[in-house]
């Protein structure tokens, strides 16, 4: 089975024969002991540090299919090297197209787009709600705001609806969460340590997105909720919106609750606040365990993980758009 390889370290890339040979490089420019990947096992490769490779080894990357994804010191995700779109069909291109351009059609995906990540919100604080957390008050005000998602007649109204639950579902990570304050949403840079970990994990959940989009018929730059052009690939963060609270946030509920990341775990600068490399790996591993998870499937009635589900939305999306289908986002029932 294929996996995600992440590269902390700055380091050289280059091919030697069917295998991927890392060169690790530090700060003085003296090479580590080189690591080999075996290519028919990489779907996709995170670089945190900068990498040095040539246009034969994209050439090669290209041809299996594998993307790169690319993080700045800051953990902000700078870009992507996407191999050619093999899947793409000119009848899907159309169609997103169509419904990208009636209005009704746009709203009708964008409006179940909020409504899942609304739902996995509210199971989020449920679950801490059952475990002795005071969340109540949180849970009555974000209910309220869901009755008023379809009634939203355009996209800024129904955008205006995910920012007021997304407002008041951050205050209650200082509830949840037992050693850390948040104190309020702030990016570009974050501010404190817990921004830092909604950031980092954030661009994680939009990269997988985008990875299990490539893998489907739809085109990544033609979105509903998010503005197609705002980014490249728009449609990566409008799935992002329903896994969030579920990957990324009881990720990091995790990781903070139960120590395994700490405040000597994060550069504490004068405006901004960032992981040290330590706080990466373990922060990645713990989000890795969650993808892996299985749950069984209430349509499928098998196991899948949930990183699977990220694949399965594509392809709900996608027989939507093709008329087959109602879309009905993920809503998680753990």
């Amino acid at each position: 089975m294929k996996k995600t390889y992440y590269l902390f370290n700055p380091g050289r890339m280059g091919r030697k024969d069917n295998t991927l040979k890392f060169t690790p490089v530090d700060e003085d420019g003296k090479e580590g002991q080189p690591k080999y990947i075996p290519v028919e096992g990489v779907s996709d490769l995170y670089c945190f540090g900068a990498l040095d490779a040539n246009s034969a080894l994209y050439n090669f990357l290209g041809k299996e299919q594998i993307a790169v994804h690319f993080f700045d010191y800051y953990e902000h995700y700078t870009g992507s090297f996407m191999p050619k779109d093999y899947l793409l069909a000119g009848k899907m291109q159309i169609e997103q197209t169509k419904h990208y351009s009636n209005k009704t059609k746009r709203l009708t995906i964008a409006q179940k787009l909020v409504e899942g990540a609304a739902f996995n919100i509210l199971k989020n604080l449920r679950y801490y709600q059952s475990r002795g957390k005071d969340l109540n008050g949180i849970i009555e005000v974000i209910e309220s705001y869901c009755t008023s998602v379809f009634t939203t007649t355009d996209i800024d109204m129904l955008m205006g609806i995910e920012g007021n639950i997304r407002q008041v579902y951050y205050e209650s990570f200082d509830i949840i969460l037992n050693d850390f304050a948040m104190n309020g949403r702030t990016k570009q840079p974050p501010k404190n340590e817990v921004n830092a970990l909604i950031s980092f994990g954030n661009m994680m959940c939009y990269t997988l997105c985008l990875g299990q989009i490539y893998h489907t018929q739809l085109n990544p730059t033609i979105s509903f909720l998010h503005e197609p052009g705002f980014r490249r690939y728009s449609l990566a963060l409008d799935l992002a919106e329903i896994f969030k609270p579920i990957l990324v946030d009881r990720t990091i509920f995790k990781v903070l609750n139960k120590k395994e990341i700490q405040a000597r775990d994060f550069d504490v600068q004068v405006n901004s606040v960032v992981l040290k490399d330590a706080a990466r790996k373990t922060f990645v591993r713990a989000f890795e365990e969650r993808l892996n998870e299985t749950i069984k499937h209430r349509t499928l009635n098998r196991s899948v993980s949930y990183k699977h589900l990220v694949k399965l939305e594509c392809y709900k999306l996608t027989k939507h758009l093709l008329n087959m289908e109602e879309y009905k986002p993920f809503k998680s029932w753990w």
